[in-house]
């Protein structure tokens, strides 16, 4: 006689995509990436929530969303601190540093080095130059700004392009000769300026927030926001790119098509950010790596917001934590805390180099 083996009809029904998805959703992996991306979504909130309301003058929530939303409140001045300063600079660090940090990521992982941010390479320092010229020497400002530190960016990245000849090491280091190069051609605009005209470029070129207007945040986030929205999109396929390219390339994504378009999103990213905050030193370099030990690949997500942190942090305490009551820009910060971390890249390569020679 023979005997049926009954089965579920759940199981029987159960798709290979199904079973795949419900591996996925059990995958530990996955929730610590999730669990980890939630901190960086609350601490980014928290930092940004200090910023606006802690410091030299004070505010409660009930306070400040009052003003935000029109009303004045009867204590004299609060007001103007909230909406002309403390706001301004809290929007414009974590729009500038997400932008920094997003396009720090895409860059290390196109390269695959994570010494190849674009602070590193120069196209930072090529943005700023263009800006510091036109606003010191020629008087610019607004809009064209923001088109020269573009072309300035793509200038910087079309000379690499051409001398690093598709080579890793070659490229960051054109990027060092070219970043020195530019320091002297912005030592030589600083000489031809005016007294006045040049503070204000140092103060920018150190990277800096302290008196960003709402018009430049607009032109930051209109044109920013949506760059960070692109490189989000193409993480999945930088991280196949991270692979190898004929294997890129078996799984379906093309890579010199995807490597021109993110090189261009992050060279237009890395401008306008640049344009608006200044070249805020070692956000771009600080942000990938740190986010990739957290979420144990490569996350733009959260590169950006761990971007956004650094600079707001970094913004907060050059304005209230400096003893003796100075106040420094955000990129004198940033650039304290990024230069032992650049020499553990550095180590941390030059190692990774050894062992693979064995």
């Amino acid at each position: 006689m023979n005997e049926t083996t009954s089965t579920s009809p759940s199981a029987t029904q159960m798709s290979p995509t199904t079973l795949e998805r419900s591996r996925v959703d059990t995958d530990p992996r996955k929730r610590r990436r999730l669990f980890a991306l939630g901190a960086l979504i609350v601490a980014t909130l928290t930092i940004f929530l200090v910023r606006v309301l802690l410091g030299d003058f004070t505010f409660t929530i009930t306070d400040a969303v009052r003003i935000v939303l029109g009303e004045q409140i009867d204590v004299s001045g609060a007001n103007y601190v909230l909406m002309e300063s403390k706001l301004p600079r809290a929007v414009a660090a974590l729009v500038g540093g997400a932008l920094f940090g997003a396009a720090g990521a895409a860059m290390q992982s196109l390269v695959r080095n994570p010494l190849a941010s674009p602070d590193v390479l120069g196209i930072s320092l090529g943005s700023s130059t263009a800006a510091v010229f036109c606003v010191t020497l020629l008087g610019w400002s607004g809009w064209p700004i923001l088109f020269v530190a573009v072309l300035g960016g793509f200038a910087v990245s079309g000379v690499i392009l051409a001398l690093a000849k598709g080579q890793t090491a070659r490229m960051i280091l054109v990027g060092i000769a070219m970043a020195a190069g530019l320091q002297s051609v912005i030592q030589w605009i600083l000489l031809k300026s005016n007294a006045f005209q040049a503070q204000d470029a140092m103060v920018w070129l150190a990277g800096s927030v302290s008196d960003v207007t709402w018009p430049e945040i607009a032109r930051l986030a209109g044109i920013g926001l949506p760059m960070l929205v692109v490189l989000a999109v193409l993480a999945h396929r930088l991280r196949v790119l991270e692979l190898g390219r004929p294997l890129a390339v078996g799984l379906g994504v093309p890579d010199g098509a995807t490597r021109a378009f993110v090189f261009v999103t992050v060279v237009l990213g890395i401008a306008v950010a640049t344009s608006v905050c200044g070249p805020v030193a070692f956000v771009a370099l600080l942000a990938g790596p740190i986010a990739r030990r957290l979420m144990g690949r490569t996350s733009i997500v959260a590169a950006a917001l761990v971007g956004a942190s650094i600079t707001i942090a970094g913004d907060y305490v050059g304005a209230y934590l400096i003893p003796g009551g100075g106040k420094l820009p955000v990129g004198v910060i940033t650039g304290l805390a990024g230069a032992p971390v650049l020499a553990w890249l550095l180590v941390a390569s030059q190692r990774g180099r050894s062992k693979g020679t064995r």
